[in-house]
């Protein structure tokens, strides 16, 4: 019976050393981890920017087609002399001038 305690105590013993070594390592990469995580938190990868530069356009398009869709309307009102209306439209006609540089031109297709 002592044989098997004493057995069973020898291979808790080797099972905590284990362990222990396992322990040892996660603490000493712990920090290098670390490092690590926040540099990839810190920088953008090339793809990650063209997916940012790309959803940033797109913004920019449908806020360019709403303006579009407004100044239609309040030039009408300002045709039919609803002076409110004109200033409006000179209002949105400045704010579509301020987004036309962030959106690229594409070439035109000889389709």
């Amino acid at each position: 019976m002592r044989a098997l305690r004493l057995a069973a105590l020898g291979l808790a013993s080797l099972a905590l050393q284990g362990c222990l070594a396992r322990a040892a390592v996660n603490v000493v990469t712990l920090p290098v981890r670390a490092v690590s995580k926040g540099v990839d938190l810190a920088t953008t990868s090339q793809s990650e920017a063209d997916e940012n530069r790309g959803r940033e356009i797109r913004k920019r398009e449908e806020r360019l087609g709403e303006l579009e869709r407004d100044l239609e309307k309040q030039m009408d009102r300002c045709a039919d002399g609803n002076d409110e209306a004109c200033e409006k439209a000179q209002a949105i006609r400045a704010e579509m001038k301020a987004l036309m540089p962030g959106i690229p031109v594409e070439p035109e297709r000889g389709d």
